[in-house]
């Protein structure tokens, strides 16, 4: 049957004797040649090939050491204060590129080894190691390892030098399985890592020799309207599908300083967990549609601040003598409803721009243009108000008063030895606009008065101000805080009922700290400020105020008396009557929440430990270095000791800002003036953003560590507050606003429905929210602003902590809610 076959093949073969011989030899040639294949596929190409994934192996590493020895390198002495994950956004670029750049050179030299017109054999010696060829004959991949990697996942190049790509080379046939396992467990413990699936993770998971123990991961992105989830849309190359996208992802797991929940179950998680978290995802989808908003219908309108706007608790206010109608009076259940925009709102002008003018429509008051105009305090001019930078005491510009305050006094050193600096009774707020250019930061504060909207003006401008009033209640600082206290006529009656008003102001003021007031009892014989100007002179002098001097300005025609602060309690204890009387050593002066003022003089600390005894060093000195009061005996904050508490804590913001605020958000900074650190714990995130544009009111929790007198040394200011009730200040008043762990811990006594609507209120349309939390609340949180119709900018979660940043919209509610306590 074979030779009639072959017969038929070829008719020139007619012998069937010379068949078989030729059959024969050919037989034994070809089992010698397989002899020879088999023996040379199993050694010769592991040697060849082993020396080019060698020389990959090391292209490809070595810039990724190089990226993460960049990005931990500030974190050398705590190598366990921050996870892997919060330098993840730069080395996941880094490699991105490096990889990019390797690719031609794998290829190059893995395409000698490629012979697409052998067929692969089966290695009799190991056959779980069986390989398989793509159609192309490009690359192959291992069995094993491909069945530990998920879709999407770098392809190995070669034959055995594809455990080059996941650093497990294979040295030799002798030392297959032994790496082969190894390369095993490697790949089981980036697998449980759900955001290592490039190359990339797998690297930096072997280099750091840690696994971590987040499971779970969710990045969305809408700056260009694609969604990122994880790093599995990632191209195979590495590089996310968006090539002009610059993206890094955000510094998001909390480190042992910093998380307040560790994973306690290795790198897996429990089904229960995974279960829980998506059963408590669906119910959360299930509430989106659960919100229903309406707009505030309020006598205030756009300007509504619920604490001070609530007409029935003024109403029934025994007596105004001490401006208790101007102070905080908070409604028993705090509003759910939006506060409505001002007709032909639209986004502010830029600082410094702002500076000197904005829309008319943003802020439509002109009584104040017309009350003050002619004090250049500001004027209307067609579709904008504009801003001279005058003030009642400075009509001829806030900079020649300020610059001639520093000539006639030199200790006073603006922006040096002077950096934190209280306003009292601010207007507009041009004095504290001006002192930006002088390196001091101005805590600008004036009431909700009949000055209508100068808070609103100086916020709307990009000037840090506050509505508050000096009336029966201590002012929301710490003591001794301040550098400086200006008054430039504020109409505050400092000399009354004991001095009470100018015994705050004590309070707040640092030892050796300064005093200026350039009001008419200091220049002018009128009998009342004659009289005025004897009452506080005799106060001043039974605080022991040294009066430094009095300038007459020949510019503007005013004169400025320039008072300072003891810097210890000799004078005081020489006086034969003590009046003020003395505080009692119960009184704690940083107590201020609700806490009525009295009519005594707080001592000034003498221990060299005490915080007050010595002047921090000058600015911007004092910004990094840990207040010379924190005590290596003390604790801090994270647990451990206070100095070291402080640097981990600002290593630890810069890290995050740097690496992911800044570049990995899609935010234009440029738009961004007015901001808010909604639980400051030292000041780290402000510290961060110091080299921008922007100013940061840092609020520290009434029920948080009372850090805020750190935030002060360090040359920053900030405010102590509820989150259950209103802030402050005026609608849509800031541009970006940062939680850290705030709403989780709010939510439990607060309705966090409420607190949503607050972040709504002073947020200005188009303004950022940024949030750090655990899942569940942010996943509440993105429900709650999706339904605002605000823009989800990003969502990132991993394990058990969460990153949002969402991006508020124009969008209000047509159905109208009534609040009649705030009707007139």
């Amino acid at each position: 049957m074979a030779l009639g076959k072959y017969t038929r093949v070829d008719n020139r073969r007619s012998s069937s004797s010379y068949c078989s011989t030729l059959t024969i030899i050919v037989f034994v040639a070809l089992c010698l040649v397989g002899a020879w294949m088999m023996t040379s596929s199993s050694v010769v190409p592991v040697q060849n090939v082993d020396e080019p994934a060698q020389e990959n192996k090391s292209e490809v590493k070595e810039p990724v050491s190089e990226s993460r020895e960049s990005s931990t390198q500030p974190f050398e002495d705590n190598p366990g204060d921050l996870p892997e994950d919060a330098t993840k956004g730069d080395s996941t670029v880094s490699f991105a590129q490096n990889e990019n750049n390797s690719n031609p050179q794998e290829s190059q030299v893995e395409k000698p080894e490629e012979k697409p017109e052998e067929k692969p054999e089966q290695k009799p010696d190991d056959k779980s190691n069986e390989e398989t060829k793509a159609e192309d004959g490009s690359n192959t991949v291992t069995q094993d390892v491909e069945s530990k990697m998920e879709d999407g996942q770098t392809k190995s190049d070669g034959n055995d030098s594809s455990f080059g790509g996941q650093e497990d080379t294979v040295e030799n046939s002798n030392e297959q399985k032994s790496d082969l396992e190894e390369g095993e467990k490697k790949s089981d413990l980036d697998d449980s890592a759900k955001a290592s699936d490039s190359r990339e993770d797998a690297t930096k998971s072997e280099n750091s020799g840690e696994t971590n123990g987040q499971i779970e991961e969710k990045v969305e992105q809408s700056d260009n309207n694609e969604s990122v989830k994880g790093s599995d849309e990632k191209k195979e190359d590495g590089q996310s599908k968006n090539p002009s996208s610059n993206e890094v992802f955000p510094s998001m797991a909390q480190s042992d300083l910093l998380n307040e929940t560790t994973s306690q179950s290795g790198s897996w998680s429990t089904q229960a967990t995974e279960s829980k978290n998506e059963k408590e995802v669906q119910l959360f989808s299930k509430q989106q549609n659960g919100y229903s908003w309406k707009l505030c219908n309020v006598t205030s309108g756009p300007d509504y601040i619920p604490c001070l706007d609530n007409l029935q608790a003024i109403k029934s206010l025994p007596s105004t003598k001490h401006y208790e109608h101007r102070e905080r009076h908070c409604p028993v259940e705090p509003p759910t409803c939006l506060v409505s925009l001002p007709e032909g709102y639209r986004r502010p002008i830029e600082w410094p721009k702002s500076r000197e003018k904005i829309w008319y429509y943003n802020v439509p008051h002109t009584k104040l243009a017309e009350i003050k105009g002619h004090q250049n305090w500001v004027k209307v001019n067609g579709e904008y108000l504009t801003f001279p930078g005058g003030g009642t005491q400075f009509k001829n510009g806030a900079l020649h008063y300020i610059d001639f305050i520093q000539e006639s006094v030199s200790d006073v050193a603006w922006g040096k030895r002077s950096r934190v600096v209280l306003d009292v009774g601010c207007g507009v707020a041009s004095f504290g606009g001006f002192l930006f250019d002088r390196e001091a930061l101005t805590m600008s504060l004036a009431p909700k008065d009949e000055h209508e909207a100068q808070v609103q003006f100086a916020l709307e401008r990009g000037i840090p101000a506050i509505s508050a009033v000096m009336g029966t209640k201590r002012l929301p600082f710490p003591g001794r805080v301040f550098d400086v206290v200006h008054c430039a006529r504020c109409r505050v009656p400092w000399h009354i009922e004991g001095g009470k008003l100018l015994l705050e102001l004590n309070r707040v003021l640092r030892p050796g700290g300064f005093f200026l007031w350039s009001a008419t009892p200091v220049y002018q014989k009128l009998p009342e400020d004659v009289e005025i100007w004897k009452a506080m002179s005799k106060l001043t002098k039974a605080i022991c105020w040294e009066l430094v001097s009095i300038n007459k300005d020949t510019v503007n025609r005013v004169a400025i008396a320039t008072f300072r602060k003891p810097t210890s309690n000799d004078c005081y204890e020489k006086k034969s009557q003590l009046e003020p009387p003395i505080c009692p050593d119960s009184d704690d002066p940083n107590a201020v929440w609700n806490v009525p003022l009295q009519a005594c003089l707080h001592k000034v600390p003498v221990d060299a430990v005490e915080r007050g005894s010595q002047w921090p060093n000058q600015w911007p000195a004092r910004l990094e270095q840990p207040p010379y009061w924190l005590l290596s005996s003390q604790v801090g904050v994270y647990g451990k000791a206070a100095p070291e508490d402080f640097s981990a804590d600002n290593e630890h913001w810069k890290q995050v800002v740097s690496k992911s605020y800044l570049t990995g958000m899609g935010i234009n900074w440029s738009t961004v003036r007015n901001v808010m650190d909604m639980r400051s714990i030292y000041g780290g995130f402000a510290a961060a953003l110091r080299d921008l544009n922007v100013w940061v009111m840092n609020v520290v929790t009434i029920d948080s560590p009372d850090t805020l007198p750190i935030i002060y040394e360090r040359g920053l200011f900030g405010i102590y507050h509820d989150w259950c009730e209103s802030f402050s200040t005026y609608p849509r008043s800031y541009d970006l606003l940062h939680a850290d762990h705030l709403f989780s811990k709010v939510k439990k006594r607060c309705n966090l429905v409420a607190v949503a609507v607050e972040v709504d209120r002073i947020l200005r349309p188009e303004g950022k929210l940024i949030v750090r939390d655990n899942i569940e609340t942010i996943n509440e949180l993105e429900n709650m602003f999706k339904s605002m119709q605000w823009e989800v900018r990003m969502t990132y979660a991993k394990d058990k902590e969460a990153l949002l940043c969402v991006q508020k919209s124009m969008w209000r509610p047509k159905e109208l809610e009534t609040l009649t306590y705030a009707i007139a």
